[in-house]
């Protein structure tokens, strides 16, 4: 199979979104996880309330917790930023509310109380973290029903085709992303997979590796008009890649210029 051939069934399996649904996700970059660092944990009410302060959109994780809340916490266990070892999904919503980050006043919040304090105040990408044998159903669900009646900016983003795919058929209003990284993957057959998983997720933006750009297919889709938005942008040399080759970052600590953009 050819490249051309591969631009040619792009176009049919995966159209172009329309400019209007999809233009704010690439005027605005993004805190990873919150604008987090020393007192202020990663994906927590303090750090969405700092990105908001710092004028930034705000990306997060999501999981399902074993009462079906969607909570927002990056890792399947708590063992890197709690003193508990616990996997996220054997413990109620409440029970992780009432565990500290980090030795701080900070606990594990739910989706629905990020998104009672952000409350519109700047974009969000919520990234909807599944496992390879898991059902993604879910979890979708229940990020969809929190999204329910919320109309300010967001998206919802993940490396799981399926994720997209889902809310394509469940929630066809939510723009969606569909978040890569080539890693050692960039040979042939990496380029084949690559879209593949566009075609099955259908996106409406890509999320990008930024150690990835500049990419020939990001580069292809963004010229079709797919936006890109640049991740983790950590330093000066991925703000520089990234200025060249996406359209907005998600970024954290030395990845944001001084001002508070990255």
């Amino acid at each position: 199979m050819r490249l051309p051939l591969f631009g040619l069934l792009d176009r049919w399996r995966a159209p172009a979104p329309d400019p209007r649904k999809v233009t704010w996700v690439g005027q605005q970059d993004y805190a990873h996880r919150g604008l987090h660092g020393a007192g202020v944990p990663e994906n927590s009410l303090a750090a969405f309330r700092a990105a908001i302060d710092g004028g930034l959109g705000i990306e997060l994780d999501v999981q399902r917790a074993a009462d079906g809340q969607a909570v927002v916490f990056h890792d399947a266990d708590l063992s890197r930023l709690t003193c508990r070892s616990d996997k996220v999904s054997r413990l109620t919503a409440a029970e992780l509310g009432r565990i500290a980050l980090e030795g701080t006043g900070e606990t594990i919040p739910t989706l629905r109380e990020a998104l009672r304090l952000i409350d519109g105040r700047v974009p969000v990408l919520i990234e909807i973290k599944t496992r390879r044998h898991e059902n993604v159903s879910a979890l979708c669900l229940a990020v969809r029903r929190v999204l329910e009646g919320y109309v300010a900016p967001h998206a919802v983003i993940g490396f799981d085709p399926r994720v997209c795919r889902w809310y394509r058929r469940f929630s066809p209003y939510t723009v969606r992303g569909l978040t890569i990284t080539e890693g050692e993957d960039r040979a042939f057959p990496g380029a084949i997979r690559r879209h593949l998983a566009l075609w099955h997720a259908r996106p409406h933006f890509l999320a990008y590796d930024v150690r990835d750009l500049p990419s020939r297919f990001a580069g292809a889709q963004r010229a079709r008009g797919f936006p890109v938005v640049a991740w983790t942008v950590a330093d000066a040399g991925h703000r520089e890649r990234s200025a060249l080759h996406a359209d907005a970052d998600i970024a954290e600590g030395e990845g944001f210029a001084v001002g508070g953009s990255a």
